[in-house]
């Protein structure tokens, strides 16, 4: 039977079902190979050969598929219809050559659909193609790209800022620009003006409100009523006249849908109406595309396919009528960069299918009704609205009034479906309905504006009718998940497939902090981005990395070599990481200062020096950094001044962290007790620093004690931990409570277990500590009790050592030595063979080559062991490495 290969199991059961038993579907689970986590995997010397390997997992995935192939030599590759499925196929031949699964001059099958559907799967096997050459090119191109950022830029962050994590190419850039608007933010002046309206009344007894454009004969700007002296005159001036609707002017007008999603834009709408992030946006995305239920989720392109249109023109008239059937169909244009990477617009598969006609879960639901809507409504009718502007003038002309609305004659599209906005501004003049007004009517005041508040000033006119309002202009938004993705298409950053791991990137990292839907700076994100925008501005640079993705789609479509993109790039960035081997720390962060100085030294108004130690009055505050990771302010007279306060302004959350108090002295000792508050919160301290003294003993509050209540007794209770409770009844051995990292705790050798409270430290006694070891011991097992097995399987044949089949916490397993190897859901503790248990322990080993057990040597070979092995080359996060999409 042919085999085909696809990358998750949810795909590959819906295949199989359409294609039947005549076809073996197996799933690759994604990526089959990487890069080599150390630095020269890529050969910038040597034509840009990269070095690959096989995950432990993805070797049991080859296999699968290699075994298959030994019955029928014939490999139909069906991974996703993008730059990134291309990639997979070229590695699972690439894989399986190495593996002699396949030959050389065996035809490979590579087919694409962009929905799974019975038709479009069957119509895909029928018309196979090769793997499509310059797609995997540019994949390689961005791999190794990504992969140059992470293992040259990253150390040379890491050696400048310590405690900072790894930059990616385009993550640093998406930083950028969440720490620019924040820059701007803070720098933002805000202005004063006012605004006038009123509350008129027609002569049949129905009112509106109409607002001040002119004034003395002068149309007004937004800013010529600037302070509440000109509104009160202007409040005045209304009140004193007489009004007469000079004019009613009203337009038809039509509004069209918007076309149907893409990746971006259907980002944009979850987050909006959903507050769903980009990456559970994909994710549920891809659960409604492997059901079959929508085309593939990963697209720049807006156009649908003609049959597709047919059947929504078909729904639409189904359902609503003919009037919202448009007499032609909508067409779309592409904006997709290149045709190699475009595919239709995200839709449902089956038009007539409504979300509350299908069995889905809630996100799900949310998303594909989001989908069907947005499909429908762009190839239905354009609303129809007539717009009305209302001029109200006295008999002088001296003042003139504007009331604006509009009124929906027919919905059209938007009986199905409006589109949701980036930020929640007021509804606007235009959106509002107006009564019945003919010209020449009176504008009568009436009283509207008695129990009107505000966080701003006002002034009412003596008769209520007429309102002058203060304002400010405002910061620019913080961006959130939507408005950032939309930003970063507009600047040409990124593509489809990359937004949602970018994002997710730069918050799992700690740069980025979302609350609620906004995304806020972290102090380490403004470090990496001051220090990335001046040392190595150009690769930050929003245009050089828009440029950047250009050529990559150039080298996608067939017309650019990716080794002359990589020689380009790698000779200029590779000169820009030597011009930085030369800095010194302190440079660095004396410019880190000088850029951050509205932010962490802001000007009190108070007259004095903002980097004047509050302290000591006599040095200076600057960022320091702590090779344990992260900043803080301290002042330049260290070690005599031990001032410090958390990175930020000052008047932020922890401000107070440079106070010190002395609470007494420790009798015995002679020694002052201090209450001091650090980078990582308050503590108290016995003695000070000195030479002999190097380490004074400290203690860390509780979570629940607030500085102000700590007293010399209070302090001394901390630092006599740990406090010895007494000796266990069993051994003899010691119980002692004290305050970790995690909360309070009671400890009996290498039994932790947990105290609700955190001043049970200081008062549980035997009983209780004893009751809480038993029931810790009870959760786990026993400790130090044998756990029988549930098979022995006998020793291991090749070094030694009892194999069993375990019950563990989280399901049963396969224990040799150390090494604790899961049992696969589909096999059975008592159908384990030998052989099997070998695999999986093999497997489990090459995962954990950092675990002396997983090396261990059969008893023979021991004596080899004696002479000095080969020191390998330290191995760099891989973190480093990983793609910034």
């Amino acid at each position: 039977m042919p085999v085909v290969v696809v990358e998750s199991p949810a795909k590959a059961k819906t295949i199989n079902g359409y294609l039947g038993k005549d076809y073996t579907v197996l799933a690759s689970y994604g990526h089959v190979r990487d890069l080599v986590g150390k630095d020269g995997s890529v050969d910038t010397e040597g034509g840009w050969d990269m070095t690959w390997e096989v995950p432990a997992d993805s070797k049991k995935r080859i296999k699968d598929i290699a075994d298959a192939l030994a019955d029928d030599p014939n490999l139909i590759l069906a991974t996703d219809p993008d730059r990134e499925g291309e990639a997979i196929s070229w590695h699972l031949q690439e894989a399986l050559l190495n593996r002699r699964g396949i030959k050389k001059d065996m035809p490979v099958s590579r087919v694409a659909f962009n929905a799974i559907t019975k038709k479009a799967v069957q119509d895909a096997i029928a018309n196979p193609r090769e793997i499509d050459t310059p797609l995997v090119h540019a994949y390689l191109a961005r791999r190794a790209l990504d992969y140059l950022v992470g293992f040259n830029l990253s150390p040379v962050l890491w050696r400048k800022l310590p405690g900072s994590k790894s930059a990616g190419r385009v993550q640093s850039v998406c930083l950028r620009l969440v720490v620019d608007r924040e820059m701007e933010i803070e720098a933002f002046d805000a202005r004063e003006y006012w605004s006038v309206r009123a509350t008129l009344e027609t002569p049949r007894g129905q009112s509106f409100e109409a607002r001040l454009v002119t004034l003395a004969g002068k149309k007004l700007d937004r800013f010529d009523l600037s302070d509440e002296t000109q509104a009160e005159l202007a409040v005045q001036a209304v009140e004193s006249r007489d009004l007469t609707v000079a004019a009613v002017e009203a337009k038809p007008a039509t509004r069209n849908p918007s076309p149907p999603f893409m990746t971006s834009t259907l980002q944009q709408e979850a987050s909006r109406k959903f507050g769903m992030g980009a990456k559970a946006c994909m994710s549920t995305a891809q659960r409604l595309y492997e059901a079959g239920l929508i085309t593939y989720m990963r697209t720049d392109g807006i156009d649908m396919a003609p049959e597709a249109v047919a059947d929504a023109r078909a729904a639409i008239e189904d359902r609503y009528g003919k009037q919202y059937t448009p007499s032609e169909a909508r067409v779309y244009k592409n904006k997709a960069k290149n045709a190699q990477e475009a595919h239709e617009c995200i839709r449902p598969t089956d038009m007539t299918k409504a979300a509350d006609e299908l069995r889905l879960e809630k996100d799900q639901k949310q998303l594909y009704d989001l989908i069907w809507k947005r499909t429908l409504a762009s190839q239905m009718a354009a609303a129809k609205m007539e717009r009305t502007t209302v001029t109200i003038r006295d008999s002088a002309e001296q003042v003139e009034l504007r009331a604006t609305g509009q009124v929906v004659v027919f919905d059209g599209f938007m009986k199905v479906y409006t589109e949701g906005r980036d930020d929640d501004a007021a509804t606007g003049d235009d959106d509002k309905r107006l009564p019945a007004i003919h010209e020449g009517d009176a504008a009568k005041k009436v009283a509207a504006y008695e129990g009107e508040t505000s966080d701003n000033k006002m002034i009412k006119a003596p008769s209520n009718a007429v309102l002058g309002q203060q304002h400010f202009t405002q910061p620019p938004p913080r961006y959130t998940e939507a408005t950032l993705v939309k930003k970063m298409e507009e600047l040409g950053i990124g593509r489809p497939s990359t937004y949602a791991s970018i994002l997710s990137t730069i918050v799992d990292r700690g740069y980025v902090r979302k609350e609620g839907n906004r995304l806020f700076p972290e102090d380490q994100g403004r470090l990496v981005t001051v220090f990335l925008s001046n040392y190595f501005r150009r690769y930050v640079s929003y245009d050089f990395t828009a440029a950047l993705e250009e050529e990559l789609d150039q080298v996608s479509a067939g017309d650019r070599d990716y080794k002359d993109v990589l020689d380009r790039f790698w000779r200029d960035f590779s000169a820009a990481i030597g011009e930085t081997s030369e800095l010194r720390i302190t440079e660095v962060l004396d410019k880190i200062n000088e850029v951050l100085s509205p932010h962490i030294f802001p000007d009190q108004g108070d007259g004095k020096d903002p980097r004047l130690c509050p302290k000591c009055e006599a040095g200076r505050l600057s960022m320091r950094t702590a090779r344990s990771g992260g900043a803080f302010i301290g002042c330049s007279n260290y070690p005599e001044c031990r001032y410090t306060r958390p990175f930020g302004p000052p008047g932020m959350e922890g401000e107070q962290q440079g106070d010190e108090r002395m609470l007494g002295v420790e009798p015995e000792s002679g020694q002052e007790v201090w209450l001091k508050t650090g980078r990582f919160g308050p503590y108290v301290q016995l003695g000070e620093v000195t030479e002999e003294n190097k380490k004074p003993k400290r203690s860390s509050l509780p979570k629940s004690w607030s500085p102000d209540i700590v007293d010399f007794d209070r302090a001394m209770q901390l630092l006599s931990l740990p406090r010895l409770v007494g000796t266990h009844p069993e051994d003899g051995e010691p119980i002692e409570t004290n305050l970790g990292r995690y909360g309070p705790y009671v400890k009996w050798n290498k039994v932790y277990a947990n105290l609700p409270e955190e001043e049970e430290i200081f008062t549980v006694g035997i009983n209780r500590a004893v009751d809480l070891l038993a029931e810790k011991l009870a959760k786990r097992g026993g400790r130090g009790q044998a756990v029988p097995p549930l098979r022995e399987l006998g020793e291991h044949p090749e070094s030694g050592g009892p194999i069993s089949v375990m019950e563990g916490r989280y399901g049963p397993y396969i224990k040799w030595e150390k090494v604790n190897a899961t049992l696969p859901k589909d096999v059975a503790p008592e159908d384990v063979t030998m052989a099997q248990a070998i695999e999986l322990i093999a497997a489990k080993a090459a995962k954990s080559p950092k675990k002396k057990t997983a090396a261990k040597k059969p008893a023979a070979k021991k004596t080899a062991a004696k002479k000095p092995a080969a020191k390998k080359p330290a191995a760099k996060t891989t973190a480093a490495a990983k793609s910034d999409e």
